[in-house]
């Protein structure tokens, strides 16, 4: 496979581990406090990634150049989990889901801004069908459930997180100085727990852990493991490779992911209209996949 296909094949798999944040997220969100909770998350995905970077590419001392690289992007990521997770408190996954198709035209928005990538018709074109597909998929086909959607405190907080995950995309691509993915993705995740711990500190020492329920440590293990240091790998290895636009492009493909999660919980199958609006993500995808000529 070449760089840009592998980057493409990162992004499927980013996508459907990003869709378990929401299914769990929602079940957890209230249990804990949001910084909290993600200082320990991005604890253990620095664990886990700087045993996987020391095993394979090594640490070498010049991926310490330029710290400051690293706070900005840890200090981004860190807006967006705590944000999502404020969201959530209030907010409907649903609604949040939402919200979160947004980013992809934002992403290409910054790429803009931050590397001067052009966004052509067909990808245009891509990211249009597939925001139009994600919401009718969110929406369950049902139009009225669309008209009833109300913007919340909770969709408010979650669309600055999504904000911040719009801007880190192009970021990682400008900052990055030729590390690989996972010792960059050490760096961002080493940088996100120190902010976390000090913004957060307080809400850290106040929880008392021993009493959490069973879901807050499942949903925690699982963010950290698959959610944080899975997908930030593949994240780094994917905007290195692929236009920021392309890239987030496949944020397009949660709410089709989603559906499988809820159908694992239990929650049920969605109607066969549905199935119209995950058809219309997977052709953005095909006109995303196209070489540009």
């Amino acid at each position: 496979m070449s760089p840009i296909a592998r980057g493409h094949l990162a992004m499927l798999v980013f996508s459907a581990l990003v869709a378990g944040s929401f299914s769990l997220g929602s079940l957890a969100a209230n249990e804990i406090a949001p910084a909290a909770l993600n200082a320990l998350r991005f604890l253990i995905a620095g664990a886990v990634i700087g045993v996987a970077a020391t095993a394979t590419t090594g640490l070498p001392r010049s991926a310490a150049r330029a710290p400051w690289r690293y706070l900005v992007l840890g200090g981004l990521f860190a807006i967006y989990f705590v944000l999502m997770f404020e969201g959530l408190k209030t907010a409907a996954p649903v609604s949040t889901a939402a919200v979160f198709t947004l980013t992809p035209l934002m992403s290409g928005l910054f790429g803009y801004l931050l590397l001067r990538q052009v966004t052509t018709r067909r990808m245009a074109l891509a990211l249009s069908i597939g925001a139009v597909g994600a919401l009718w998929v969110i929406f369950r086909a049902d139009w009225a459930a669309f008209l009833r959607f109300r913007v919340g405190q909770g969709e408010i907080y979650y669309f600055w997180g999504c904000v911040a995950h719009a801007i880190y995309t192009p970021m990682v691509r400008k900052l990055n100085r030729g590390e690989p993915a996972v010792v960059f993705t050490f760096g961002m995740l080493v940088a996100g727990f120190v902010i976390l711990t000090v913004y957060g500190w307080r809400d850290i020492v106040a929880t008392d852990w021993a009493a959490l329920p069973g879901i807050v440590w499942i949903t925690v293990f699982y963010l950290a493991i698959f959610a944080s240091a899975a997908t930030f790998v593949l994240l780094q290895f994917a905007t290195l490779n692929l236009p920021s636009a392309k890239v987030m492009a496949y944020t397009y493909l949660v709410p089709s992911w989603v559906i499988g999660w809820e159908i694992l919980l239990g929650h049920g199958a969605p109607t066969g209209l549905v199935w119209g609006g995950v058809a219309m993500t997977v052709v953005a995808l095909l006109l995303l996949l196209r070489n540009e000529h």
